[in-house]
């Protein structure tokens, strides 16, 4: 194991990939440490949730190492690196897939197309005085995010799928909506 952790520092990439589909732990290891910083910047460029971000280098590197004998490498027109950016591109798109099939709506919060004004006379209906006067007066944006949480009764995730924004933004909307409630009520 030592002769292989010297001369390890020394191969390429490919060499590396071609020692783990043998069970090269140390090739393994020397593979992890010269790719994973590059990957993890690569992954986080196309995704900023940390969480999914580590869970794609985990599962990429698991498949490095139980599908290295499949590298066809060189003499197939490609590279090593090619080769796990492959891996981890597509491991991604599936972690993008689950989030998507996690984060359906209820099917009570299908969103409808209103017309704004039979928007406006709902939210008349649904909450009158000085509360409904410091709504209407609310941004668009704000007024939908509120609306979705507070009277809907939608949680941040649902009110994200169902307005098509990130659930940060969502986040940041109904804050500002709620601010902006509060001064307008005091």
């Amino acid at each position: 194991m030592r002769s292989v952790r010297k001369t390890s520092g020394e191969l390429d990439e490919e060499h590396l990939v071609r020692l783990v589909a043998r069970g090269d732990r140390a090739a393994f290891e020397e593979l992890y440490r010269r790719t994973s910083p590059w990957m993890a910047v690569r992954l986080r460029r196309r995704c900023a949730d940390e969480q999914i971000v580590a869970e794609v280098m985990q599962e990429t590197y698991l498949a490095v190492w139980r599908a290295a004998g499949a590298f066809s490498g060189a003499a197939a027109g490609g590279t090593a690196v090619g080769w796990l950016w492959t891996i981890a591109a597509r491991r991604l798109v599936d972690a993008f897939r689950r989030r998507a099939h996690h984060a359906e709506p209820p099917p009570t919060a299908a969103p409808q197309s209103m017309a704004p004004a039979a928007e406006e006379e709902a939210l008349a209906a649904t909450v009158g005085g000085e509360v409904g006067d410091a709504l209407r007066r609310l941004a668009p944006e704000l007024r939908q995010v509120l609306q979705a949480m507070v009277l809907d009764g939608l949680s941040v995730r649902e009110t994200s799928v169902l307005l098509g924004l990130p659930e940060g933004t969502v986040k940041t909307r109904a804050r500002r909506a709620r601010i902006e409630l509060r001064k307008a009520l005091a």
